[in-house]
Order: C-alpha cells, then sequence, then structure tokens
C-alpha cells in the first residue's frame, strides 16, 4: 500500500487507549482552556484522524508563512497550507504550558484535545494578508475562504496535540465520518492496490459518475473512494446527509458491487482552489489513495481561479517527489447528444456546444426548487428526486 506523507507508518494524534484517554480527559478539567474556532477544530480533527500526518500539532509563525510562501515547513516537509490555531483572546491561556481545546461546534463545548504548547506568538495584519493572498490567490473580502481566515485573530498558538473527540462526525455521520486509519484499513481489507479518490462537497450527477468510471478503467484501478467533506460550507451548498443520501443511491444503483466506498471527512471547506487541491493530494495519500481526480475549478469559488489551476500548480509547484500520490486530469465533462453518453468534452471530436447538455449549478437549483426534474442526461432520475424533496422543503 502507498506509504503516508512524510513517514513510514501513519501517526494519528487521536488517543485510542481506554485508559490514557480517560486520565486526559480527568486532566483536562484542571487545565486553563481555550475555545477553538470552527477552522482550528477542523484542524484538529484531521491531526486525529491521521490526515494530516506527520504533524504533531498546530505550526508556529515561521512555519505558517514558510509554507504559505514556499510550499515547505522550515524544516523542508512539503505541505500546501498552514495548519494553525489562531484566536481573538488568548486572557484565559497567557503563560499556560499546558492547555484544553473545546469544541466549538457542539453543544456544551466538551473538550477535543490536550495542547503542549510551545509559543504564543502575534501574528500581524499584515502576515495575515500575505498568507492569505498566498494561499486563496486573492484578498477580496467577499471570497469565502478569505473572509474566515482574515477574521480568526491575531494570535496564534503552537505546539503539538492529543486529540480526543472527532466533534460532532462521529455522531452526526456515523456510516459516513471515517479516519485515514479506518480508510487504509478498509482499502487493505478489500485487496486493493490501485484507488482511486473523488473530493466532493456537492452530490454527484452524470458527469461526476462517468470521471469515477473513466478514472478507475483507464488506471485499471481496484475501486473508488468517493471521499466527501462533512463540516461547514459557505450559504447555497447543499448540506451533508442530502449530499450522502444522493451519492449513496448512485453508487446503490450504478456501480458494481464493492467498487466503490462511500466515505466523508471532518474538515471545513476552505474554496482555496489550487492550494487546496494540493492539500486534498496530501491527505489522500494519508488515506492510501494511489490517484486523486483532479477535474475543472476543483475546490474553487466563484471566479477566482482558472479552470484548471488546480492541475497545473502540481506541475509548476509540487517539486518531484515531493507526493507518491498521483493525480488523474479531467477535463470538462458533459453529455453527448451525438455519443448519447457523458464525454471528457476536450475528446469529443467533431462537436459543437450545442452537441452536449450543460446545465450551470444555479440553473439546476432553480429547477430543482420548482420541482422540476433535471433532465436524465444530466442527473440520475433517484438522486434528483431526492434533490427536488430538499429543495421543495427548504422553499416550502
Amino acid at each position: 500500500m502507498i506509504k503516508p506523507h512524510g513517514s513510514d507508518t501513519l501517526n494519528p494524534l487521536f488517543v485510542y487507549d481506554t485508559e490514557k484517554h480517560h486520565q486526559l480527559m480527568h486532566e483536562a478539567e484542571s487545565l486553563p482552556t481555550l475555545m477553538l474556532n470552527s477552522a482550528a477544530a477542523a484542524n484538529a480533527v484531521m491531526l486525529g484522524a491521521g490526515y494530516f500526518n506527520p504533524l504533531k500539532g498546530y505550526m508556529n509563525l515561521a512555519d505558517s508563512l514558510s509554507v504559505a510562501e514556499n510550499l515547505h515547513t522550515t524544516d523542508g516537509l512539503f505541505w500546501p497550507a498552514p495548519i494553525m490555531n489562531l484566536t481573538q483572546d488568548i486572557s484565559g491561556i497567557e503563560g499556560a504550558k499546558r492547555i484544553a481545546l473545546r469544541d466549538p461546534n457542539t453543544e456544551g463545548n466538551p473538550v477535543m484535545a490536550i495542547m503542549d504548547v510551545d509559543n504564543i506568538e502575534t501574528i500581524t495584519d499584515e502576515q495575515i494578508q500575505g498568507m492569505a493572498k498566498e494561499i486563496f490567490g486573492t484578498l477580496d473580502p467577499e471570497h469565502p475562504g478569505v473572509a474566515t481566515f482574515t477574521s480568526l485573530g491575531n494570535h496564534l498558538i503552537s505546539g503539538k496535540i492529543q486529540v480526543l473527540s472527532f466533534s460532532y462526525f462521529q455522531n452526526d455521520f456515523p456510516d459516513t465520518f471515517r479516519t485515514a486509519v479506518e480508510i487504509r484499513n478498509e482499502i487493505s481489507e478489500r485487496g486493493w492496490e490501485k484507488v482511486v479518490a473523488f473530493q466532493t462537497r456537492n452530490p454527484m450527477h452524470r458527469a461526476h459518475e462517468e470521471l469515477c468510471r473513466m478514472a478507475m478503467e483507464r488506471l485499471g484501478a481496484d475501486g473508488v473512494v468517493v471521499h466527501m467533506l462533512l463540516g461547514k460550507l459557505k450559504k447555497g451548498d447543499i448540506p451533508a446527509p442530502v449530499r450522502d443520501a444522493c451519492i449513496r443511491k448512485m453508487v446503490e444503483l450504478y456501480f458494481p458491487k464493492n467498487s466503490v466506498m462511500v466515505t466523508g471527512y471532518g474538515f471545513d471547506m476552505l474554496y482555496a482552489g489550487p492550494r487546496e487541491a494540493v492539500l486534498h493530494a496530501v491527505f489522500r495519500q494519508n488515506m492510501g489513495a494511489t490517484h486523486l481526480i483532479v477535474g475543472r475549478d476543483h475546490a474553487g469559488v466563484g471566479d477566482y481561479y482558472g479552470a484548471f489551476d488546480a492541475q497545473t500548480i502540481f506541475d509548476e509547484k509540487v517539486p518531484a517527489g515531493s507526493l507518491d500520490i498521483e493525480i488523474f486530469r479531467a477535463d470538462h465533462t458533459a453529455y453527448s447528444k451525438k455519443l448519447d453518453r457523458v464525454v471528457m468534452m476536450n475528446e469529443a471530436k467533431d462537436h459543437e456546444k450545442e452537441d452536449f447538455v450543460i446545465l450551470s449549478g444555479t440553473k439546476v437549483r432553480q429547477i430543482l426548487g420548482e420541482g422540476i426534474a433535471p433532465p436524465p442526461e444530466f442527473s440520475r432520475p433517484e438522486v434528483a428526486q431526492i434533490l427536488m424533496d430538499y429543495y421543495q422543503s427548504e422553499n416550502g
């Protein structure tokens, strides 16, 4: 099986030993506490689940700046986006060497992790702006990632963590949330060697379905791991339970048995386009995938990124040998009326624009909201029904 990034074995930061877990939870009651923001909490979940291997905790300022500017930590580890614990208020933890981190997204704010504080540093607005520009490629406050990143605070707390909770993800998505450890184990149990990962924050339409099928066939892969984001999205995105139901229905009806694993991970969407695509590759390698599908506008939002910037970054910014996982590059996909199937548009010869069925996400949401099913060339009818039910309940 493919090696994790940066180490020979996967080293998740979740404390699985029951006795040790109990001891740390007891210790946390007497420690100074910090309420995490959602971004830092999502980082803790990913660190605990092994997705951010080989990191041992939150980055300090020097590493964060180095990663933002050069895609490497100060000691040379390839890493595409800073993994930080930023906060606006340190009054409750000043001078503390060991603190309890609390979950902002779960009722009662239970302890998520215990942190050994190496440093509490002040990060200037200028540094935050500089990092945002590198990570997101823009400083437009309308960009949802920029808006979140620049509002997290000017205090940076770095150090190792021991993770005690996966927040709400295990309870809310018991059939879907999986750690990198669990996915690796299941890949091994299935005997899969060549494994394709498909990233999604949306329901899967015919084009997505066909993309997975194409990747499997062209790579000779044993299976696909559909890996959906379960954390916070921007307003207007479809909630995770609805996406989950759509994807499971599509896999059940339209893929061979035991060829697809439907899973999810606990992270908030960054909308960082190319940089986020590389982060996706890192943590898909950690979960055991040998290939990641990178398509049009991967992890993008609005018109901030070129259609294929998330592919070219692997040529321009990722040094050879930095990652073992490989990229399956996908073009625009659409239904060809001429060929009566979904195709990559750059491979469809003798086609004009009117030969394709192309619908924008906005148009699809509009017709679903009106209770009209998208054309079968765009969406499987069983998936469309789930989406229509959701939109009508929202608009009703």
